[in-house]
């Protein structure tokens, strides 16, 4: 099962993804976070790494060798959505080089690669690599990849969510965050997804929970579950530590039973 975890900029994407690890593995699997947000570096701090691998590109030349390969498809008249720049037809979690990966305790953190210094120009490449590593990836039964896309909806311009199987729209109590849930659903539609939920995040009260769920119920869109505002989520996110395992583990509990009575 491949995951891809939407939202706007802010609205908690690097929480629910380190949730949905831990509650993963609490259930004996083997789970692969796919980094794909190349402006948010902080993601291996809450899942406990010391630090992050290197990224996937780097494989390939880095940035500037993926744009040399991609102006030579450019130049042949394939179009980005659909050109290739890995050599492997599949891609096993267990043949990934592994100073590209960091792991701990049934959890691999992959990084496809960031944007570090002014005027490097855009994430194309990035998201090229993305689509393509995601379609090329097989996993096993026991294996579960979740993949922290960038803030808005760009990526799905790029086609990274034709090799999704779920999409979850994380949905913050704002009307920017509802807006942007709305243009995932029609998306992810676009792209094939047939299963995209909304997962209500950062919820102090029940009245707040029902105004965004009348909301989301105007627009069609099905809500798989609520992750309640935490204490312990703020200050992990404020100090830039790990994670508690037990942290929402009553509310991601229940977002992963419905993922997984819906395979």
């Amino acid at each position: 099962m491949k995951i891809s975890v939407c939202g706007k900029g802010g609205s908690g994407k690097s929480i629910v993804v380190t949730l949905l690890a831990n509650g993963f593995k609490a259930r004996g699997y083997h789970v692969l976070i796919v980094d794909s947000d190349e402006s948010n570096s902080e993601l291996y701090r809450l899942l406990g790494f010391d630090g992050p691998p290197v990224p996937l590109m780097e494989m390939l030349g880095g940035k500037k060798g993926l744009r040399e390969k991609m102006a030579v498809k450019i130049s042949s008249g394939e179009a980005e959505t659909k050109m290739e720049v890995l050599a492997q037809e599949r891609v096993l979690t267990k043949d990934i080089p592994a100073q590209h990966l960091v792991q701990r305790d049934g959890v691999k953190l992959l990084n496809i690669g960031k944007i570090h210094h002014s005027l490097e120009g855009c994430a194309c490449p990035m998201g090229v690599l993305s689509r393509e590593f995601l379609g090329k990836l097989y996993l096993e039964a026991d294996e579960v990849a979740v993949v922290d896309m960038e803030a808005g909806i760009e990526h799905f311009g790029r086609g990274i969510e034709t090799s999704i199987d779920k999409v979850l729209a994380i949905v913050e109590p704002s009307l920017e965050s509802l807006g942007v849930a709305v243009k995932v659903k029609e998306l992810a539609a676009d792209a094939g997804v047939k299963e995209a939920w909304a997962v209500l995040n950062k919820i102090s009260s029940e009245k707040i929970s029902r105004r965004l769920k009348d909301e989301l119920e105007k627009k069609g869109i099905d809500i798989i579950g609520i992750i309640h505002y935490d204490q312990h989520i703020f200050e992990a996110c404020l100090e830039g530590h790990k994670l508690g395992e037990d942290v929402a583990s009553e509310d991601i509990r229940g977002i992963i039973d419905s993922l997984l009575s819906k395979e």
